[in-house]
């Protein structure tokens, strides 16, 4: 089925739809208990799924220049790097696997970090940062809400997945982005102002609507690469909408949904009980989480390829197998 954003991606008088190479990349496995993350599990179901990460290449044909951008960066190959808090929560996700991390994946296409522009975070949970110091020339990018959550300075979020590390990230090379839900207030212009060129990365682009998603963001401004205003999981928690082909889009749904039975409505959105006897929910507001996986749903109806961060599925699917980065 052709996509519904199949539309011309390049301004009027170009020839050229604009499109971008996108690369799965193996960057580790955890085992969650269902109970957690879908309604109903018994006590005792467990699933081992991969924490993806995933590489896209902008080629601009008029400057010749390739972006490379990281979205999500998987599990740190060192688990003793991760504060005391996490490291007591790995306990609960076990078997988990390391090998082969974000970097060690990359080099089997012959990439190295330095090679990365931008390392997008999907979000800033423990099994989606991996190792920023890796990076040391990339710059990183976070949804509006991240960083609060990085200084403590949020609200606070229940469950011992939510601890978050204050020096994660290069304060001189991280991007936070503008508030989606804000929107700009016009002020007079002596001079026009100069719009950066398509094809041209650039995170202060205004946010806007495209089809039913209400909130994306044209880092191109060629509609090449969208980022997705995705809440409910977590503040600052986004997507990737990224056109492949003239008739093809793969939308990166991050942790907006951990099991496809969700997307199918085989499943509901697992809640639980904490020690003190509150309601926990892996999704920091459960119904925003619920009206994002229906847009993403819209999506995936439309033609749209949808991967999930956690997506067991997906990775299961020999089909896949040749569309990890320097696969043969």
């Amino acid at each position: 089925m052709a996509s519904v954003f199949a539309q011309p991606a390049t301004p009027p008088g170009d020839t050229k739809e604009q499109i971008v190479q996108v690369y799965a990349l193996q960057a580790g496995h955890l085992t969650l208990p269902e109970r957690f993350f879908v309604n109903p599990a018994s006590d005792t179901a467990r699933k081992t799924v991969p924490s993806l990460a995933f590489l896209i290449q902008h080629h601009n044909t008029e400057t010749n220049e390739t972006t490379r951008i990281l979205l999500d960066l998987g599990l740190r190959r060192n688990v003793e790097r991760y504060p005391e808090p996490i490291q007591r929560h790995i306990d609960t996700r076990q078997p988990l696997t390391t090998d082969p991390d974000v970097t060690k994946s990359l080099a089997a296409g012959g990439l190295t970090p330095d090679d990365i522009d931008y390392v997008i975070y999907s979000h800033v949970h423990w099994d989606h940062v991996g190792e920023p110091r890796d990076f040391q020339r990339s710059r990183f990018v976070v949804g509006n809400g991240a960083l609060a959550l990085l200084s403590g300075s949020s609200s606070s979020l229940r469950g011992s997945h939510s601890f978050f590390e204050s020096d994660l990230l290069p304060q001189d090379r991280t991007i936070e982005l503008r508030n989606p839900y804000e929107r700009d207030s016009p002020e007079p212009q002596s001079e026009p102002v100069k719009k950066p060129a398509p094809g041209k990365v650039d995170f202060d682009r205004a946010w806007t609507s495209y089809g039913h998603l209400p909130r994306v963001l044209d880092i191109f401004g060629d509609l090449s690469v969208l980022i997705v205003d995705a809440p409910g999981h977590l503040p600052g928690h986004i997507n990737i909408l990224a056109r492949t082909g003239p008739t093809t889009n793969v939308y990166l749904a991050g942790d907006a949904c951990h099991d496809r039975r969700i997307m199918r409505k085989e499943r509901a959105i697992g809640e639980w009980h904490d020690a003190e006897g509150h309601i926990c929910c892996i999704h920091g507001d459960k119904k925003m989480a619920e009206q994002t996986i229906d847009r993403i749903r819209e999506l995936e109806v439309n033609g749209v390829e949808v991967i999930f961060a956690h997506d067991v599925e997906w990775e299961e699917n020999e089909r896949n197998k040749g569309r990890f980065f320097g696969s043969s």
